[in-house]
């Protein structure tokens, strides 16, 4: 029983390791190649929302949202990994990780560090643990090993995604 959960936690940390790959790749590279391809801004919004991207003079939630969605699975590979530490150290964690990548592209005036985005990092991170405590009431001790098969899929998507923006198949312009 010991060996299945410490094979599960491997398993975890290695879902992990690819995801915060992904995540870096995404938000603090801007899905680029070369850094020839970064943006050259450095831009600070510390006002709620007033940053977000604005369609006749209304916010675009697109953003928002895939923000939110961005984090969700870092606060399930917390929680799998760490099921033991408080709600709040969980999220600190997590609005820590977000914060480090606002100040990252403020640092190397790479984009815009924005509130609204930690915001909405902060809130999929809670969803997240939100959703691995459903998990546990509904799989119980199975939990893990489902969420990891689940997580795994969605590896296997991030993976073929990335393939196919590498090969030009598919084009994203951030």
């Amino acid at each position: 029983m010991e060996k299945s959960k410490n094979n599960q936690n491997k398993i975890t940390a290695g879902l992990l390791a690819v995801y915060l790959f992904a995540l870096t790749w995404i938000i603090v590279f801007k899905m680029q190649f070369s850094f020839q391809g970064l943006p050259d801004f450095r831009e600070i919004n510390l006002i709620p929302f007033a940053g977000s991207a604005n369609v006749n003079n209304q916010i675009d939630f697109n953003e928002i949202i895939y923000n939110v969605l961005a984090f969700i699975p870092f606060g399930i590979y917390i929680s799998m990994l760490k099921p033991n530490w408080s709600f709040l150290k969980k999220i600190a964690v997590i609005a820590g990780v977000s914060l480090l990548f606002e100040v990252l592209q403020f640092i190397f005036a790479i984009g815009a560090s924005d509130i609204t985005d930690f915001m909405g990092n902060t809130l999929g991170g809670i969803i997240g643990v939100g959703v691995y405590i459903v998990f546990c009431k509904l799989f119980s001790t199975k939990a893990n090993k489902i969420l990891n098969v689940l997580t795994s899929i969605g590896v296997i998507f991030l993976v073929a995604l990335v393939l196919l923006l590498i090969s030009g198949v598919i084009r994203f312009k951030f």
